[in-house]
């Protein structure tokens, strides 16, 4: 069981679901997971990575949408799976543009309420000089006196 995943592993996972058909379980994931990246996870694991749920709720919600599907040849089922996989991804991509739009405005309308200015909010982070530091040195002690 791992709780880390690496950006590279998280990429898979969610391309994995983008394109998975039929009928999806956290079961079935976390058993598809171990396969593709050949780790162990739980599905509080999964369901705790945002990208993940999204990609998982945008799979559950597309499975119960299926339509009967009509045999073609491979080349036309693997574009049409490609553009399903696409397809999936935009309205994902759409619903969480639309979150972050509605997040936005509402910092807005909290920065003018407290009067800041575009100019202010523009201000560039400043820099952190990671090679020093101004506080003291901390000594340490190995072992007890006086016991």
């Amino acid at each position: 069981m791992t709780k880390h995943l690496t950006p590279l592993e998280l990429s898979a996972i969610e391309d994995a679901l983008y394109s998975w058909e039929g009928t999806i379980t956290w079961a079935g994931v976390c058993d598809k997971v171990e396969a593709l990246i050949g780790k162990s996870v739980t599905r509080q694991t999964l369901s705790g990575n945002y990208v993940i749920k999204r990609a998982y709720d945008q799979a559950k919600s597309r499975s119960s949408n299926v339509a009967p599907v009509t045999p073609s040849p491979s080349s036309l089922k693997i574009a049409a799976d490609r553009i399903s996989r696409l397809e999936s991804e935009i309205a994902a991509l759409k619903s969480e543009n639309s979150k972050l739009i509605e997040k936005f405005l509402r910092w807005q309308y909290n920065a003018y309420i407290k009067g800041l200015t575009e100019a202010h909010l523009d201000k560039p982070l400043p820099i952190i000089d990671r090679e020093r530091s101004d506080a003291p040195l901390r000594v340490v002690r190995r072992g007890r006196k006086g016991r």
